[in-house]
């Protein structure tokens, strides 16, 4: 497994390359221009010269291999120098956004503790959540449990976050005055106390994702279970005397994981994307709001980091779920 591990990385380096790419030339040739939120007043010397600041002048093959540099050398230099306290990348130029002139990994350092407070505990109460369903909805097909979940499921996939989430701000914050409606990125968890006013804001956006990402995971749980319940290893168990239990939960449970799997690790990438929509209607200040600020902007250097960290999160989990596959079914083998 070792050997296929570092096989499948060192793949991943012309992938990662060719995306990051296609990442580039796409924004290149995206409509839009950075200096269209420069005043009018503002002299056109003075835009050129505001260009030329921002690297525009320089060809597209210098500008793509100088943020390849930045992003693969001066960023990885700038993370050692803050965790032990060296001095590779001073006076080094950094990715710099052209809205807010700071390096983009430090506005993304920013942003990701409130994504991660939001969108991944959102996706750690959906699996934990989805995966019984489904495994009991399965094994009861057709029961009132079963159907009563087709249906809650049904509702999550077709009722987008935006109507969900303004549905549960008016129900939970303006009627019952149980939630605030706002999502406030400043608080600090010091104390008890501060830790329930996070609980209580966290409720509502938490609950519009995890009715999605529930919906998503019981199904697919639902229809794997299912799928294995009816193979001849699963009745030659009962034929041996084994309990239900170790039946459906030791041997049914182990290879219906290997489809989810799949679907849980490509899906942990989104919880660093953050949830775009959720975080607009909450005003969560995470990733999401941050990348459609960035577009708005014409940012290209923000746009063009976050598109590519998710890439590589894609790629990487990607490796992760693979390598699960073998820990599942002894079946699988990679060397």
């Amino acid at each position: 497994m070792l050997n296929y591990t570092i096989r499948r990385l060192v793949l991943a380096v012309p992938t990662l390359l060719f995306i990051s790419l296609v990442i580039f030339m796409l924004l290149e040739l995206a409509p839009g221009d950075p200096m269209a939120q420069v005043p009018l007043t503002v002299p056109p010397e003075v835009k050129e010269k505001m260009r030329e600041a921002l690297g525009l002048g320089q060809p597209a093959h210098i500008r793509f291999f100088k943020w390849i540099y930045q992003f693969f050398v001066i960023e990885p230099q700038v993370l050692c120098d803050a965790l032990f306290g060296t001095h590779f990348a001073e006076g080094e130029l950094r990715v710099i956004s052209w809205q807010t002139r700071s390096p983009v990994m430090d506005i993304v350092v920013q942003r990701l503790p409130q994504t991660l407070w939001v969108v991944g505990v959102a996706y750690l109460v959906a699996v934990l959540i989805a995966l019984p369903i489904g495994v009991y909805s399965a094994y009861r097909q057709y029961s009132f449990f079963d159907q009563a979940g087709t249906f809650i499921t049904m509702i999550g996939f077709s009722v987008p976050p935006f109507f969900s989430g303004v549905l549960v701000i008016v129900i939970f914050s303006v009627q019952l005055g149980w939630f605030p409606s706002i999502y406030d990125t400043t608080h600090k968890v010091t104390d008890w106390e501060s830790f329930m006013v996070q609980l209580k804001q966290m409720v509502m956006p938490v609950m519009v994702l995890a009715l999605q990402i529930t919906s998503q995971i019981s199904r697919f749980m639902r229809a794997s279970m299912l799928d294995n319940l009816n193979q001849d290893y699963v009745r030659t168990a009962r034929a041996k005397g084994l309990t239900e239990r170790v039946v459906v939960l030791v041997h049914v449970l182990r290879n219906s994981m290997i489809p989810v799997v799949t679907v849980i690790a490509l899906g942990i990438p989104q919880i660093f994307g953050g949830a775009i929509i959720t975080e607009q209607v909450f005003k969560v200040n995470g990733i999401g709001q941050l990348l459609i600020t960035a577009i708005q902007a014409n940012d290209l250097p923000m746009v063009q980091t976050l598109t590519f960290i998710f890439a590589v999160l894609i790629v990487l989990f990607n490796l992760i779920a693979d390598l699960l596959y073998g820990f599942l079914d002894p079946r699988i083998r990679y060397d």
